[in-house]
């Protein structure tokens, strides 16, 4: 498996953006071969953190590529700053 974080800072309305994500995010990417699980959490003072599990590599490549174009179609006023992302291989699971 393979996991993708995104960390965004600065986010202006974290409720509107947890709705848009919940709404028109998450079905684009449950479409991606992979798809595993996926997670948007509000960490608070203007921080939200999204992670994306994929069976493997390809899939975690094609949710980083789906979450640009998202981001600045549907988020770009909510979510100022570019996101940070990090990226690998699931070492170990609980």
């Amino acid at each position: 498996m393979y996991a993708v974080i995104r960390r965004y800072e600065g986010v202006t309305q974290p409720g509107e953006a947890a709705r848009r994500v919940a709404d028109g995010f998450v079905p684009l990417l449950q479409q991606v071969p992979g798809f595993v699980a996926y997670y948007w959490v509000d960490a608070g003072d203007g921080v939200m953190l999204s992670t994306s599990i994929f069976e493997d590599r390809v899939g975690t490549e094609e949710s980083v590529k789906r979450a640009a174009a998202f981001v600045r179609d549907n988020l770009a006023a909510l979510l100022p700053n570019p996101p940070q992302v990090t990226a690998g291989p699931v070492v170990a699971t609980g």
